[in-house]
């Protein structure tokens, strides 16, 4: 799944361009919520997650509900404070 790791879209949640790698860790070892929904026309994103993830990481992760944009945002520069 690495070979998809520079392919983009565009993030609903942060409004902008984001790639397959930062969707795949975007709560740190585990995918976004929206990550199935956001990438399923493009790569074989839930049989690959289904494979990597326990089920007890999967249900967590894509059972509940995704953050509001402003929180997404105001983690996404904490994150990135803390990478530089």
């Amino acid at each position: 799944m690495k070979r998809y790791d520079h392919l983009g879209i565009r993030c609903p949640k942060l409004g902008g361009e984001v790639t397959f790698a930062y969707c795949r860790y975007e709560q740190g070892n585990l995918p976004c919520p929206r990550t199935i929904g956001c990438w399923r026309d493009h790569v074989p994103v839930e049989a690959y997650l289904r494979e990597v993830l326990t089920p007890g990481e999967f249900a967590g992760c894509f059972n509940e509900l995704p953050k509001d944009r402003v929180s997404v945002i105001f983690e996404a520069v904490e994150a990135a404070r803390k990478r530089e």
